[in-house]
């Protein structure tokens, strides 16, 4: 594959969210650039949202590097069965767990038939998300808001819920927040909400499970190309998606996959607490 990164992209809009990398075009940028060391070896790790965009450059990367991975999406069957294929070029094993992280059930079972395939878990990756831009706060109805908490924090909480009695000292928890979370935006208020809730909740979550030497960190992307751009704006914001950024182009979901590899890996093994910010060049608090 190509390793072009456009500086606009044309046009598209999809119509239904979490959306289908399939109808992308150019296709996102998932493929690892750089060969495997064996940083995950023997590694089994979990992807929430982990069919397409950045959770699909994680898996990937991920299998290249030696985890297993259990791969959690909502209902894009052809994304999530393309991505399997490429965790088994890598010489790995996926297994796909099709449901929504919103419900508390769902995780349970997820972990369960995890465990049941694999023996064990190392790494969970919380990564599924959705928003739905409004242009007035007012324009947020109840049902949307609710919706958006449930996926993008009750998700990530049930899941780690879920996990938690099964890690061992040593294991990692990667979570993905969003640039959105330090500077705002005013069509996402409610989407960028769950963003700083969720660093607050890496941040809390470190700190309660640093005596058990489980680390806990986080990546806050900017303008990545992935299926949630074409089915949250219309055509023409995605034609300038991204140009704004210091680097004047929307980044790739292989530019913030090894920021996950690296919090994930033992090359992090001195940090919890922290947000790394694969942005475009953005400078941000915190």
């Amino acid at each position: 594959m190509p390793d072009e990164r456009p500086e606009r992209l044309p046009p598209q809009q999809q119509d239904h969210q979490p959306g289908s990398e399939d109808e992308m075009f150019p296709a996102p940028l998932y493929q690892p650039r750089f060969p495997g060391s064996g940083r995950l070896r023997d590694k089994v790790a979990i992807i929430s949202g982990g069919d397409s965009g950045i959770g699909r450059a994680c898996s990937v990367l991920f299998a290249r590097e030696g985890a297993r991975v259990a791969i959690i999406y909502l209902e894009e069957d052809s994304d999530a069965e393309a991505t399997a294929e490429r965790v088994e070029a890598e010489g790995s094993e996926a297994v796909l767990l099709r449901g929504d992280i919103g419900s508390k059930s769902f995780c349970e079972d997820a972990v369960t038939e995890t465990l049941a395939r694999f023996g064990r878990i190392d790494v969970l990756v919380n990564n599924a998300a959705e928003q739905h831009p409004q242009e007035d706060l007012t324009g947020i109805s109840p049902e949307q808001l609710e919706q958006t908490f449930r996926t993008n924090v009750f998700g990530y909480f049930y899941l780690t819920q879920a996990v938690l009695p099964h890690l061992e000292a040593g294991a990692s928890i990667v979570n993905t927040t969003s640039v959105t979370a330090y500077r705002g935006s005013p069509e996402l208020i409610d989407y960028s909400s769950t963003r700083g809730a969720i660093v607050a909740f890496t941040r809390s979550l470190s700190q309660a499970l640093a005596e058990r030497q489980i680390r806990v960190n986080a990546v806050a992307p900017g303008p990545i190309w992935t299926p949630l751009i074409p089915a949250s704006f219309d055509a023409g914001k995605v034609g300038e998606f991204g140009t704004s950024q210091p680097l004047g182009r929307p980044g790739q979901p292989n530019e913030v996959a090894p920021c996950h590899l690296f919090l994930a890996s033992d090359d992090s093994s001195y940090m919890t607490g922290q947000v790394l910010h694969p942005n475009g060049g953005e400078i941000v608090g915190g």
